[in-house]
């Protein structure tokens, strides 16, 4: 496998080390503030690809597949928009849906070397970045700081320091799962630190009141869980990763029951928890439009372009494929979808790997999938953190697999 070189040979001096490091670390912790455009996390992206750009990148066939794909999801988009570009609101959407695909592959191309401490740096700086959105979240929905409701809530719900309290659960998956592996696996004095932050995280997924958050919470959770359980070395590991864990989710309960001892909370749970939203069910419901936009796209090749599904039903698709065929027609309908599963596939295949990089490897792909699933009833393709994770989930596959090959080589 043959790998070519972007910009200058990579160079591994301390100095330029350490800023490539703590510029990831920005990266992950900045992309907690995005209620502002453009946010602190669009400037630490640019800046760290300018440096990686100049002191060096290096790309490898394999990525050719993601890359591929992800020129191919927006160039049906671009077809879709091209005869709606006048209105400001489809140009800033179609932007955006490249700028996104641009930092997928920047994140690809920066997990293929030092992949450990690029992507802890990366996790390390999200995690930080989770306890900030997560404590401003929590102080608006108690109104622990004058004024701040309005600003850190939505209809009763904490949105923290993002537009919406769906995004912020979202959002919060991944630092909520790195925190948890570290309680499992830590030692002592660090799974408490950890058994804090995840407490802190939990709590402000909660109080967004996002049933997807909730299921991507518990989805993810559990998916790591099992990865670790199966990629432990040892029989005393596996035990120790089963009893933490339960003890974790008996803990989790006690919580919650706590929580839902308040009168506010437990009426807004159970409205939340409901299955039969009024938004979800009947002709022009979430999954009725589901059901009519999936016949209508069969009527538009080149799909009906970007933000124009509202004019055809009284919400957007809440489907990321629906989205993709609505908005791009058949070319992103059908590759965005082979993108994302060819990711999820990939991923899994290579987080067997025996690596230094296994252990945050698990949480990567454990959030991806399960972010993907959640594609199905909410619209993530313009989700910073997704394509974040559908990035490093390519980087550090290929990177692990250079572990298998060099491992099954003959001496």
């Amino acid at each position: 496998m043959t790998d070519f070189a972007i910009a200058a040979p990579s160079s591994t001096a301390p100095r330029l080390r350490s800023l490539q490091l703590a510029l990831l670390w920005f990266v992950g912790a900045s992309g907690a503030i995005v209620f502002i455009e453009p946010s602190p996390y669009e400037f630490a992206v640019l800046l760290s690809l300018l440096l990686f750009m100049a002191t060096g990148l290096r790309i490898t066939p394999a990525l050719i597949i993601p890359i591929g794909l992800l020129i191919g999801v927006e160039f049906g988009y671009t077809i879709g928009a091209s005869t709606l570009l006048d209105d400001p609101l489809i140009l800033n959407w179609l932007l955006t849906s490249w700028y996104m695909a641009i930092t997928a592959m920047f994140f690809a191309l920066v997990a293929l070397e030092d992949t450990s401490a690029r992507i802890d740096a990366i996790a390390n700086g999200y995690l930080v970045g989770g306890l900030i959105a997560a404590l401003a979240g929590i102080a608006g929905y108690f109104n622990l700081i004058p004024g701040g409701a309005d600003l850190l809530t939505f209809a009763g719900r904490a949105r923290g320091t993002f537009k919406d309290p769906n995004v912020l659960g979202a959002f919060l998956i991944f630092p909520a799962i790195y925190a948890l592996q570290r309680v499992i696996e830590g030692s002592f004095w660090g799974a408490v630190r950890n058994a804090i932050a995840f407490g802190i995280i939990a709590l402000a997924v909660f109080l967004a009141f996002s049933r997807a958050a909730w299921g991507t919470l518990a989805g993810a959770s559990v998916l790591m869980v099992a990865l670790m359980f199966v990629t432990a070395p040892t029989q005393h590991r596996r035990l120790r990763i089963v009893l933490l864990a339960m003890l974790a989710g008996v803990l989790l309960i006690a919580a919650l029951a706590v929580l839902l001892s308040f009168d506010q909370i437990d009426a807004l749970f159970k409205e939340r928890a409901s299955l039969s939203q009024p938004y979800d069910s009947g002709r022009f419901g979430r999954f009725g439009r589901h059901l009519l936009g999936a016949a209508m796209a069969l009527d538009y090749p080149t799909g009906i372009g970007p933000l124009q599904f509202r004019r055809f039903f009284p919400e957007d698709t809440h489907n990321s494929f629906l989205n993709a065929f609505m908005s791009g027609g058949w070319i992103s309908g059908i590759l965005y979808p082979a993108l994302v599963f060819i990711t999820a596939a990939y991923g899994l295949r290579n987080v067997f790997v025996r690596t230094p990089w296994q252990r945050t490897y698990i949480v990567i792909v454990s959030t991806m999938i399960v972010t993907l699933l959640e594609s199905f009833i909410i619209d993530t393709d313009h989700w910073r953190h997704y394509f974040l994770l559908i990035g490093l989930t390519w980087g550090v596959a290929i990177a692990s697999s250079r572990v298998r090959f060099q491992s099954n080589a003959p001496p």
